[in-house]
């Protein structure tokens, strides 16, 4: 297969970058664990450069299969928030001097990846956030954030229970404990780990590089795991959660990609990168689906002639539609309108029956709709007929003319009455 052929035929995986200033310019990046997981397990990642006006554009990037999210910096609270968090402003100041590298909100990042985000919960399209990204997915389905978890949660909680989600002195050398709930698919892809523990607690250490994290889980989520100070470490939707159907909803507060011994790119677990290849297996599964879906014959390009013709068939269609469906009257001059649908349905008579109930279904065919319209026609004829000759009758003739049918009136409806009553006997005998 030729190597140019390939991003025809692999799915495309979504990811935005994220901005920072390198030689006094912005530059955009995404980190390469991503990349790499993204293209080995059998995907093309594409990235979505964060660039002012991108997030009216995202059409442009079609067709994706999937959506990756993952580093950046604090999303803007009033996405999420209401009301103020109760932090005292010197409070916010001390986190913004802490926490300098992510705490300047980018709301065109912000408003890229919500888009993206809410695309993916419309489609049921395969989503894997990983830490901002899983934030992300969180705000977008209705939950909220801390916006510092030091203030927020680390002061609240049992001393023994605090945690450090964040040390700028040992950045990726940190760790620390979470508790994996079972039977989540975390707990599948870290079983063996977990088993290995000498006191088989259900527990691993994972890497952690944020002060912010979820504090109102979206109650379409389930956890996956938990750090000891009560803080979710990863969720995940169980309703749209099955990777060989194309169905994957997920958020890690952690980076597996990174989880890597000192000085290897060895994963610390082996459960590591199985995020991003179950993730990978939904997407191929989603555009599988997507392109069955979309396996139908492409419309023939017609020249100025023949899409003057279909214009009068679809009108002819439309006319016809409106005279049953809603009991519409037409004047004379449209009636050559009708012509085009109903020469249309004589001369292409292969019509299946399926395509006839459809038709019918919408109101009759154009054929009937244009008989229809020939025999109101003579009807018409006939009434203006009538009333002339009526106008050159008496008084008298058109009382006794009132009269005689009146009378048949009568008639006709005893008769119509002792039929009917003979029909139900035959059935009752």
């Amino acid at each position: 297969m030729a190597a140019d052929d390939l991003s025809v035929i692999l799915p495309r995986v979504l990811i935005v970058s994220r901005r920072t200033v390198r030689k006094n310019k912005f530059v955009d990046f995404v980190g390469e664990y991503h990349l790499d997981l993204i293209v080995g397990y059998g995907a093309v990642p594409v990235i979505v450069p964060r660039v002012t006006g991108i997030h009216m554009l995202l059409e442009s990037f079609e067709p994706f299969h999937g959506v990756l999210l993952c580093e950046g910096e604090d999303i803007d609270p009033s996405l999420y928030e209401d009301d103020s968090s109760g932090l005292a402003p010197e409070e916010m100041e001390e986190i913004r001097r802490l926490h300098a590298g992510d705490t300047a909100i980018d709301k065109e990042k912000d408003s890229i990846e919500l888009r993206l985000a809410k695309i993916c919960l419309e489609r049921n399209m395969p989503y894997l956030g990983i830490c901002r990204g899983s934030q992300v997915l969180n705000v977008a389905c209705g939950g909220t954030l801390y916006q510092d978890i030091g203030k927020e949660l680390s002061s609240k909680v049992p001393e023994e229970h605090r945690v450090a989600h964040i040390d700028y002195d040992n950045y990726d050398g940190h760790r620390h404990k979470v508790r994996v709930v079972e039977g989540t698919p975390l707990h599948r892809w870290f079983k063996d780990s977990l088993e290995g523990e000498g006191d088989g607690r259900m527990e691993i250490l994972v890497n952690s590089y944020h002060h912010q994290g979820v504090k109102r889980l979206a109650q379409r989520f389930v956890p996956m795991a938990f750090a000891y100070d009560g803080l979710i470490e990863g969720f995940y939707d169980p309703n749209v959660y099955n990777p060989e159907e194309g169905k994957f909803i997920m958020g890690l507060q952690f980076h597996p990609e990174r989880m890597r011994r000192p000085g290897s790119d060895e994963f610390h677990y082996p459960g590591c990168p199985f995020a991003y290849k179950e993730f990978v297996k939904a997407v191929i599964a989603y555009q599988k689906k997507a392109d069955s879906l979309a396996r139908v014959a492409k419309p023939l390009k017609l020249d100025q002639e023949m899409e003057k013709k279909r214009k009068m068939i679809l009108r002819s269609f439309s006319l016809a539609r409106n005279m049953y469906g809603r009991g519409n009257r037409m004047s004379p001059l449209r009636e050559s309108e009708l012509k085009p649908g109903a020469e249309f349905l004589e001369s292409n008579t292969v019509l299946s029956s399926q395509q006839e109930n459809r038709l019918i279904q919408m109101g009759a065919t154009v054929r009937n709709a244009f008989s229809c319209f020939e025999k109101l026609k003579l009807i018409a004829e006939k009434q203006n007929l009538a009333r002339k000759v009526m106008e050159r009758m008496s008084v008298e003739q058109l009382n006794d003319l009132m009269s005689f049918y009146h009378m048949m009136g009568q008639i006709s409806s005893e008769v119509l009455e002792r039929k009917l009553h003979g029909i139900v006997n035959e059935f009752a005998i």
